[in-house]
């Protein structure tokens, strides 16, 4: 067989704000590969089908030098993230042709020899569900409002949370979760489209942040018992609007992530009302809830019992421009890039 193309999403330069689609991330298709005679040397050839634009990426975009919990990309190499990918050939024990694979290390190119599995898995997708949903409610973000949910969110029916991002991978699953466990929910995005699909999904009180003052809403619907964030300013306001022990479940900050995170200015407030603030790193949970996640969550998107929106795009030449909208909010939902059909 003729070598083919081989195209991939490079890492051009550390930006200073947003990524800049073209200097930041560049598409490349001068690399070619034999899917027939590639070496393996052990490990296995995978065709990447579908890649996950988390806003996480934007923090690996940095130097060397900063320290952080997941390394930097590296200048001149491909991006990866979280992904989907079929077995084309294998020389690995229990990787067999035709089988999935799913994890943070998927590169963003369209064919990758892996050395061995390291933190990808084998997934049996649900019949009833689209490869893209292992990226979104039924991947990462699913599992990371499952796990925090689970571990750290001590429900109670009749208590009041407050989730920013509603709209979101993440928030979208907690505001189910938390209808589901009879509690009050708040919920906030940055567009009217994004509040109507609160709304029907369950949210009790659903607002444009962009156009509501945050502040009056959780004083007039409060106290919140449980906050979901995403960082910003809003967390201010959320710990001037929080119960006596309520939790506090930070599991992102894309509000800073362009411009720089700001400090909470009611730090205070923590210690007044004995507040509980839990950062969630999805890595830390995932061992304790995986299986758990696999046996319940798929088969309840599936039905219908839970809810999610995707913002699909079509080929590897558009992950630049998706990621930048991720991180200027003007996705409709959890933006994913179909690279290949199987």
């Amino acid at each position: 067989m003729a070598p083919i193309q081989n195209a991939r999403v490079l890492f051009g330069s550390i930006p200073e704000t947003f990524p800049i689609p073209g200097e930041t991330t560049l598409y490349d298709t001068s690399q070619t590969i034999d899917l027939e005679t590639e070496p393996l040397n052990g490990g296995f050839l995978v065709k990447t089908l579908v890649l996950s634009l988390d806003p996480f990426l934007r923090m690996r975009m940095r130097d060397p030098s900063v320290k952080s919990y997941l390394p930097p990309f590296k200048i001149g190499a491909p991006l990866d993230g979280y992904g989907v990918g079929i077995v084309l050939r294998s020389e690995t024990a229990g990787v067999q042709v035709g089988k999935y694979v799913y994890g943070l290390t998927i590169l963003h190119q369209e064919y990758t020899v892996y050395p061995e599995l390291g933190t990808l898995q084998i997934i049996e997708p649900h019949p009833g569900l689209s490869l893209t949903a292992y990226v979104t409610a039924a991947g990462m973000p699913g599992q990371t409002a499952y796990a925090a949910w689970k571990e750290y969110s001590d429900a109670k029916p009749g208590e009041v949370a407050f989730v920013t991002s509603g709209a979101g991978a993440v928030g979208t699953i907690v505001i189910q979760l938390a209808k589901q466990a009879g509690l009050k929910v708040i919920a906030s995005a940055g567009s009217e489209e994004k509040v109507k699909f609160m709304q029907s999904i369950g949210a009790d009180v659903a607002f444009n942040y962009k156009n509501t003052d945050t502040g009056a809403v959780l004083e007039k619907e409060g106290p919140i018992d449980m906050y979901d964030n995403v960082g910003g300013d809003i967390v201010d306001v959320a710990i001037e609007a929080s119960a006596h022990k309520a939790r506090i479940l930070a599991c992102g900050s894309i509000a800073g992530l362009n411009t720089g995170h700001a400090g909470v200015k009611n730090f205070h407030q923590i210690v007044r009302k004995a507040l509980r603030v839990h950062g969630i790193l999805i890595l830390d949970l995932l061992p304790k809830y995986q299986a758990d996640f696999y046996a319940t969550i798929p088969p309840k998107l599936a039905s219908g019992e839970l809810k999610y929106t995707e913002d699909v795009s079509k080929g590897l030449s558009t992950v630049g421009d998706v990621f930048l909208a991720v991180l200027k909010g003007t996705k409709k939902a959890k933006a994913v890039v179909v690279v290949a059909d199987e």
